[in-house]
């Protein structure tokens, strides 16, 4: 009785890319620092203030500021402010971080050019060269095809598995080589995504809370003077609402530019993997 040898699984091509992801826990933490930093020492320097602050934390000065139009009146809009500052720093990090990322990605030419230089050469059977231009490509979709053109080329040789299971092995290499390059391209949005909805929520609820301060210093002093004190302090809690608003403006708009471009990839890389399957299948019958 003939012994049956067990199937064994051919070796991927995909290597997994170990990377870190420090970024995502110490940059927040840090833009978060240096935004209380800028607001506690900068739009809270002494100097631009009358009287003498009380506190450390959250000096607040009685006196009012030097000039009424400068930006050191930001700072009275509350402890929300830094926060805000905070975010709006994440969001510019995140912004930079994706940018660099993505427009690697990318590859150092149009996707479409390069599939096309591909398609040629399959067609002329030049495994190799094909592999070559994936290699002056580089990006993500000339990373995922250059493993589907490595088990390309191993289906050609091999004498045991039908056309039709040929195709289907190329195209789980490409799946394979996908399921590692999405992450990568995706990775950190949800912090542009989640900053985009409470920015505006932080902002709302540093100005209601200035206005919990100046309703209750109306109530306390009353007059002429209480009415003038409430006007300025609601115009110096807004300064809560419009950098909310602008940070999340900001977010939503580079999250959708990020995404588009994302989609963009990942349609070349779509593209790569139906161009393989169906090279293979038309010319090694």
């Amino acid at each position: 009785m003939a012994e049956s040898k067990p199937s064994v699984k051919p070796a991927t091509a995909v290597q997994v890319k170990k990377s870190g992801n420090s970024i995502s826990w110490i940059a927040p933490l840090l833009c978060i620092i240096i935004g209380y930093v800028f607001w506690r020492f900068y739009l809270g320097n002494p100097t631009a203030f009358k009287g003498q602050g009380e506190g450390w934390f959250w000096p607040t000065y009685a006196g009012g500021l030097v000039d009424d139009k400068s930006i050191h009146k930001m700072y009275l809009g509350g402890i929300i402010v830094p926060i805000i500052i905070g975010c709006l720093l994440i969001v510019i990090t995140f912004c930079i971080e994706r940018f660099l990322t993505i427009n690697k990605a990318t590859g150092s030419s149009s996707n479409a050019d390069f599939i096309r230089k591909v398609q040629y050469h399959l067609a002329n059977k030049n495994i190799d060269a094909a592999i070559a231009e994936c290699d002056k490509q580089k990006g993500s979709v000339g990373n995922v095809m250059k493993a589907g053109l490595h088990r390309y080329k191993e289906m050609t040789s091999n004498t045991e598995l039908s056309t039709d299971q040929k195709v289907m092995a190329i195209q789980k290499e490409v799946e394979e080589a996908t399921s590692l390059e999405l992450p990568m391209l995706e990775k950190n949005l949800v912090f542009l995504s989640t900053i985009a909805s409470v920015a505006t929520l932080l902002g709302l609820f540093g100005t209601v809370l200035g206005m919990i301060r100046s309703f209750s210093k109306l109530g306390d002093q009353g007059g002429g003077d209480a009415a003038r004190e409430l006007s300025v302090g609601i115009s110096e809690a807004l300064y809560n609402t419009a950098l909310g608003i602008g940070t999340s403006a900001l977010a939503i708009i580079m999250y959708n530019v990020f995404t588009t471009r994302i989609d963009s990839i990942t349609y070349g890389i779509d593209e790569s993997g139906f161009t393989l399957t169906q090279s293979f299948a038309s010319l090694y019958k």
